[in-house]
């Protein structure tokens, strides 16, 4: 019943918002052109929280653009980010430093979401993610790299993951959502939903402190450019298509693994380490303690320590 009840929640937001693709202003994720300036605006303000030398470039693909930000020595091992859903490439500011410190840093915000990527095809089904992303690491020549995903970053993470012959070292999973089971708590994320459906700042407030143990450490003007995403972007059925992982699939991961949860967290429990314990076949697992989904910034400096530790 909880995951009927999710599905149902999640087809009247998408039917609620379907009206604005009548629009004259064309474009995936946002309804006009100001609200997507306004957004791009916050986007940039946020990305000044990584305080450290970076770049941005915008890679064609068969897409799309995608929109990659570099960071980190050039001699590096390559690390590719892969944020969370609605929080674009701006959210690793609490992470940004020590993983780029001796890892050169691709961090790429999803078409399907917002940020600066930009869809111009069909909705992406799974076979076209890995198409998409396999375009980007091709460009970039990249090759035994690592990667870490957070929440639906951390789904596609694992699909990435998944496939034969890739080119994926290591892999660091920050509560992956819908990956080895569905939502744990789905009664405490329809905040989120309502969120979608019915934008507000009180709303906002609400859905931070489900996902967050700790929403007084988010900075003022990384909440801003979240909440703009929630507020101004379109709603549509991709997460339809996230389904937990089989057992057979998880099974074709032969890089080591190392996911974390939060003792907190709505998305994940200690349900999904035991899968990703069973049927990975390098697996590492640790619950971050006072952390909710958000534990990326809710216990920053233990998450920090945990993926440096794997990842070197």
């Amino acid at each position: 019943m909880p995951k009927t009840y999710f599905r149902i929640l999640l087809l009247l937001i998408i039917t609620g918002c379907s009206s604005t693709k009548n629009a004259k202003f064309d474009d995936y994720i946002f309804k006009t052109k100001s609200e997507k300036q306004a957004y791009i605006n916050s986007y940039d303000k946020a990305l000044k929280l990584w305080d450290i030398p970076h770049s941005e470039e915008n890679i064609k693909t068969s897409y799309g653009t995608a929109h990659v930000i570099l960071a980190g020595p050039k001699n590096g091992k390559d690390l590719v980010l892969l944020h969370g859903m609605d929080a674009s490439s701006t959210m690793w500011y609490p992470n940004i430093k020590p993983l780029a410190k001796n890892h050169r840093i691709y961090a790429i915000d999803f078409m399907m979401e917002p940020g600066k990527s930009t869809l111009t095809s069909k909705s992406l089904s799974s076979e076209d993610i890995v198409i998409l992303y396999n375009e980007i690491f091709d460009h970039y020549k990249l090759k035994k790299f690592d990667i870490v995903g957070a929440s639906r970053g951390g789904w596609i993470a694992t699909l990435l993951a998944t496939q034969k012959g890739n080119s994926i070292d290591k892999v660091v999973l920050l509560s992956p959502a819908q990956t080895f089971k569905f939502i744990d708590k789905v009664g405490k994320t329809t905040s989120a939903l309502m969120l979608k459906l019915f934008p507000s700042e009180k709303k906002f407030g609400k859905t931070l402190n489900t996902f967050s143990s700790h929403p007084e450490k988010i900075s003022p003007v990384y909440k801003k450019q979240f909440y703009l995403a929630n507020k101004y972007a379109k709603s549509n059925s991709s997460m339809f298509k996230m389904h937990p992982f089989s057992d057979d699939e998880l099974k074709l991961i032969n890089s080591p693994v190392l996911v974390l949860i939060g003792d907190h967290d709505v998305i994940n429990s200690e349900e999904s380490l035991e899968r990703a314990k069973k049927y990975l076949i390098k697996a590492k697992t640790q619950t971050i303690k006072d952390a909710g989904h958000f534990l990326s910034i809710d216990q920053s400096k233990i998450v920090n320590d945990a993926m440096i530790d794997f990842l070197e």
